[in-house]
């Protein structure tokens, strides 16, 4: 078993009620963010890929927050409704169309989505997934604000092998690939506030205040994740003597991919080789 390393983080330099917050989220990760990722982390040199990467990852949290309603919550009109909430983030990522005169729509998420049935568990996710597609493209026009008012060039860089290798061990029968993902949602975003907050000590003053105020959000996000996943296992006899098994071979494979050695640098990459 990977326990948590004895890395003394920067989170000591974190008011209290941040500590009180993070807590938790130290109980459910099987490790710390290593000592040598943060000291990479803070070279100068690497806050672009650093702001660039995380950019990409609010996308990426966005799009799964939208995958996993279509996937499982919404009826076709329900999902037609949702077509266009990522449209420009999208174009912006991928084929470089310009988002400067994009306003942010946050009123059109507020709509009734039309559900795949009246079932409870379909009306929770619903709720929560809205309220994280709505966070993450926040998050992503903020970041994407911080990146252009330092002046930094936003290139196309390669994902980090972190959330595919999270993937590679989901399940591909229902209810299990189900209530896998959702796992695999609670430990990067629980790894993503670890490490805002892990790095928010080491940043300039205004980096380390955003980063921060990222937190309470990201927590929650977990939570939430979790909270489905538990709800969706307690539906089958099986997955619900399984769940707290998944929890931990997933716990286990994170830390693994924290922990070992990564070629390149990115938000949620592995030890700098």
């Amino acid at each position: 078993m990977i326990m948590s390393s004895n890395l003394q983080t920067p989170t000591t330099a974190i008011h209290p009620r941040f500590l009180a917050l993070l807590e938790p989220i130290h109980r459910f990760l099987k490790c710390e963010t290593p000592k040598r990722w943060l000291e990479e982390a803070a070279k100068p040199e690497n806050l672009p890929v650093l702001l660039i990467d995380h950019c990409k990852c609010e996308l990426k949290a966005a799009q799964t927050g939208m995958l996993m309603m279509r996937r499982y919550a919404l009826s076709e009109e329900g999902k037609r409704q949702i077509e266009a909430w990522v449209k420009p983030y999208e174009n912006f990522v991928y084929f470089r169309q310009d988002f400067n005169n994009h306003t942010s729509k946050q009123d059109t998420f507020n709509v009734e989505l039309e559900l795949k049935n009246d079932d409870e568990l379909n009306a929770d996710i619903v709720k929560k997934m809205v309220a994280l597609v709505k966070e993450e493209l926040q998050h992503f026009e903020q970041v994407l604000d911080i990146i252009q008012s330092r002046e930094i060039i936003y290139e196309e860089i390669s994902a980090s092998r972190y959330a595919r290798g999270l993937l590679q061990e989901v399940r591909t029968h229902e209810p299990a690939a189900m209530i896998d993902k959702l796992i695999v949602g609670a430990y990067i975003e629980a790894r993503s506030c670890e490490r805002f907050a892990s790095l928010a000590p080491l940043l300039d003053e205004d980096l380390k205040t955003f980063y921060l105020r990222l937190l309470k959000s990201e927590a929650r996000h977990y939570e939430d994740y979790l909270a489905l996943a538990r709800k969706v296992a307690a539906t089958s006899k099986k997955e619900q003597k399984l769940i707290d098994e998944r929890i931990e071979k997933f716990g286990q494979l994170e830390a693994e991919l924290i922990l070992s050695e990564d070629d390149d640098f990115r938000f949620h990459s592995g030890v700098p080789r």
